[in-house]
């Protein structure tokens, strides 16, 4: 094995050996549409030791943690955690992040759930506007008028609600992707 597959091995503790490329991870993955590294593709780079490819990608900053892909996986391959120790290195060595925009909403994402125990969309919102600033451009307008029809509707809550014990959903963050 090469030093970058290594390190990863190490810092994740993630067996991604065992991966055989099934792809039920990818399959299962809410946003692998959107990401020009797939999923199982990750795991292959980071195996070939593709180091630059993946801390310069998209896809890590596109993962949401949701670990869909880590319940499919039949070798019980933690993907999420690999996302995560992949973000945190990128970050460490000051690698110019591809995605901006994927970063600001994969940020957003996260502290959401940390905060609440689920997304609350209009927190969420609020955050990621803020995080890329884009308030008036065709897209941002048509995310306040989706915004304020849902709202109306009763289908959007103004107010977040909380689970319980938000500490055990913080816990589990700081498992696959500790803050950085």
């Amino acid at each position: 094995m090469n030093d970058f597959t290594l390190e990863v091995q190490k810092r994740s503790g993630e067996n991604f050996n065992l991966c055989y490329q099934c792809k039920k991870c990818t399959a299962g993955c809410p946003t692998a549409e959107f990401m020009e590294i797939k999923p199982n593709e990750v795991i292959r780079a980071i195996q070939y030791g593709s180091k630059d490819e993946l801390l310069r990608s998209e896809a890590i900053w596109l993962c949401v943690s949701c670990e869909t892909c880590g319940e499919r996986c039949p070798n019980d391959i933690k993907i999420a955690k690999l996302m995560g120790t992949l973000r945190r290195m990128a970050i460490e060595e000051n690698v110019e992040i591809a995605d901006k925009v994927g970063y600001a909403f994969n940020r957003s994402f996260v502290e959401s759930i940390k905060n609440f125990g689920r997304v609350h969309e209009a927190t969420f919102l609020i955050s990621y506007k803020l995080k890329t600033k884009d308030f008036f451009s065709k897209a941002a307008i048509s995310d306040i008028k989706t915004g304020i029809k849902l709202f109306t509707r009763g289908k959007l809550p103004l107010f977040p609600k909380k689970i319980k014990d938000t500490q055990k959903i913080k816990d589990i963050f700081t498992q696959i992707t500790p803050e950085i």
